[in-house]
């Protein structure tokens, strides 16, 4: 499984690949939708799929185009195809229904209409993962499935500082890490405890690390969560499939998107949701995910790897594919395409 990364505009004029990138979508791999947006920004952006998975990422100054790069590079080695997109009108049951996972990375605010956020409900009620990186969690405040899939809310953060973040349970998102991870971040508080919904919390801000000056008016739980997963994510109604959920705060700089622990860490944490076997890459009787062109109850795509330092594998049927979308705030739109 390979991931692509497609990126689209608002704008009339076409990206050059994007007959290319259709092309693609029709192969037999996980799929990845990125979304970069921000109801703060110029304009705002959606993203689907990857692995059949969406990725959105907010256009934060520092980290977007640098985050998107990093991604657009690890694809190939993790056996996962991003496609970025920046058209929210994507965000539909249809389009959605092709991806295996839907990644947000640096979003805030609404992102999404009532329409993208019905969209997206029901792709995580038919066993769709998501995965959000850092400001994710300052998008769709009063959007309840969406703040339980993601596991909390975003409170405040006080000044970007080194600090350490300790690791707390092994998974394919912190195996890379040293127990005691010192970091460059803005230290995310949250406005609920991740673990009262059913999280595992894998990474802990060291609080003695850094200088936290702040009020804090909810109760995030001790230890201080950082990063976590959901084996079945809270957001899907009553009843219905529930894929994974893997969130993690950090990824604020431009250098943190160049760091090899931290792309490992993200990484791993989306090949994990990946894993879930409840989308068609790797089930072919789920109801949502990429099965590529063959009709074959026996078609399944090839697990993504669990690092960037993995071997890459050649393009085939067998790929993930990840839509997003992301501007900057300068109102610059990214496209990227990556093979």
């Amino acid at each position: 499984m390979n991931a692509r990364f497609w990126s689209n505009s608002h704008h009339s004029t076409p990206h050059p690949r994007l007959s290319l990138l259709l092309q693609v979508f029709k192969s037999t791999v996980p799929r990845l939708v990125e979304h970069y947006a921000t109801s703060l920004r110029a304009a705002e952006s959606t993203a689907m799929g990857l692995n059949e998975l969406l990725l959105c990422l907010d256009g934060s100054l520092c980290a977007v185009g640098q985050a998107v790069e990093a991604l657009n590079e690890a694809g190939p080695s993790i056996n996962v195809v991003f496609d970025h997109t920046e058209d929210e009108t994507q965000f539909n049951d249809q389009n959605l229904a092709n991806y295996d996972a839907i990644m947000f990375v640096s979003t805030t605010g609404e992102v999404l209409d009532d329409s993208g956020k019905a969209a997206f409900q029901k792709y995580l009620d038919l066993g769709g993962n998501f995965v959000g990186v850092h400001s994710a969690s300052d998008s769709l405040v009063n959007t309840t499935f969406y703040g339980k899939e993601l596991g909390a809310y975003f409170d405040y953060h006080p000044a970007l500082q080194n600090a350490t973040v300790d690791v707390l349970v092994s998974h394919p998102s912190t195996s890379m890490l040293p127990a005691e991870w010192h970091i460059q971040e803005e230290m995310y508080n949250f406005k609920s405890d991740p673990r009262a919904i059913g999280a595992v919390v894998v990474l802990a801000a060291n609080e003695s690390s850094y200088v936290d000056n702040g009020t804090r008016n909810f109760d995030q739980g001790s230890p201080h969560p950082s990063a976590w997963f959901q084996e079945h994510g809270a957001g899907v109604e009553s009843g219905q499939i529930a894929g994974r959920s893997f969130y993690t705060s950090l990824g604020h700089l431009n250098q943190t998107w160049q760091d090899p622990l931290f792309m490992s860490h993200v990484t791993g944490g989306l090949t994990w949701a990946l894993q879930a076997n409840t989308t068609k890459a790797f089930n072919a009787s789920a109801l949502v995910g990429n099965s590529g062109p063959s009709t074959s109850a026996s078609a399944t795509g090839t697990s993504p790897t669990s690092g960037p330092s993995a071997k890459p594998s050649s393009a085939s049927a067998d790929m993930g594919y990840a839509i997003v979308s992301g501007m900057l705030a300068l109102g610059v739109t990214w496209w990227l395409f990556a093979s």
